[in-house]
């Protein structure tokens, strides 16, 4: 280990220890939550995908420019602790959980600027996806979507002349061969809002991983270039897309629960069927996703290519001078 790899270390750590004691009750209380909560458990994979992420772009994250915005960081750091303080007092969870992404930007801002900070975006989003929204808000989204799902079910039991009424999200129906009517509730864990956060997750981490990188070796571009270039707008559709596509999904399972609890019974909506559908309509959300990225591929808008001499010309330039630029900075240390 060289030694200003190991300076930098011993500069993370005292920092790494100063948020772990700030934070402990926050970390703790949300790992319990992802190992606890079936609609948040994906985030018990979050730390390992942004682990890999952050190694997989060591490099470019060592020769991007560093500038330190003291001003700006040291605000966002004053605005994350009073965050931390706020949540404590009032006993809010998610604002407690929201200072630590706060507080994460803004030490990357304080020490290393916004050109890093747009590189680590993506890891941070994800751990913001990852932390549970507050009850009222949950309770809002996932109703209306109970809702959905069984007026979609009855539709679809209707078109096929199954005779069924719905009373809010109670789907009333006879199974066949049977004398007596059941009655088929959409409940919560059936409104689609576990697999709609799990889905927008893997859209963020699907879109990031396919995202077209083959401009990226020209160094750093603007904002407005970035937000005009087509792997911008590409990610933006593919995250957006796995909403329509997580409650429609969700609503063709309800649907087909619906169906064969007619023919069967209706126990077919517990046990093995109902944990199996799951799995499956997982698997169909996200070819639908996959379709999504491969039509925005298909009719990418063409742009002007370089050849690939020229690509990796560019590239061992840019690399020098970023590499040259790092010895500087380390030498003037």
């Amino acid at each position: 280990m060289s030694v200003p790899a190991t300076k930098y270390i011993w500069r993370a750590l005292p920092i790494v220890a100063v948020i772990s004691f700030a934070y402990a009750t926050v970390l703790a209380k949300l790992s319990r939550d992802w190992w606890t909560d079936e609609n948040y458990s994906h985030g018990l994979l979050i730390p390992f995908i942004i682990g890999y992420i952050l190694w997989t772009q060591r490099d470019k994250l060592a020769l991007s420019p560093k500038r330190s915005y003291v001003w700006l960081g040291g605000t966002a750091l004053v605005l994350a602790l009073f965050a931390l303080w706020v949540g404590v007092a009032g006993a809010e969870l998610y604002t407690q959980r929201l200072s630590l992404i706060l507080l994460v930007a803004g030490i990357v801002v304080y020490f290393w600027g916004l050109q890093l900070l747009k590189l680590v975006l993506v890891p941070i989003s994800l751990f913001f996806l990852a932390i549970p929204i507050p009850t009222i808000v949950f309770n809002k989204i996932a109703f209306p979507l109970q809702l959905f799902a069984s007026r979609c079910a009855v539709w679809s039991m209707t078109v096929l002349g199954i005779p069924v009424l719905r009373q809010g999200n109670v789907i009333e129906l006879k199974p066949l061969n049977s004398f007596d009517t059941k009655k088929l509730e959409v409940v919560e864990a059936c409104s689609g809002i576990r697999s709609l956060m799990t889905l927008i997750t893997l859209a963020v981490v699907f879109a990031y991983f396919t995202h077209p990188r083959s401009n990226d070796s020209n160094g750093p571009r603007s904002l407005g270039n970035w937000l005009r270039s087509y792997g911008f707008w590409r990610s933006l559709i593919i995250v957006i897309s796995a909403v329509p596509i997580a409650i429609l999904t969700n609503a063709l399972r309800v649907s087909g629960t619906g169906v064969l609890a007619h023919f069967y019974g209706t126990q077919v909506a517990d046990g093995f069927f109902h944990e199996f559908s799951g799995w499956v309509i997982y698997i169909v959300a996200f070819v639908m996703l996959f379709g999504v990225g491969w039509i925005l591929d298909r009719f990418k808008p063409a742009a002007a290519k370089e050849t690939k001499p020229q690509l990796l010309e560019n590239v061992q330039q840019e690399k020098s001078k970023r590499t040259a630029q790092v010895a500087s900075a380390e030498g003037t240390e």
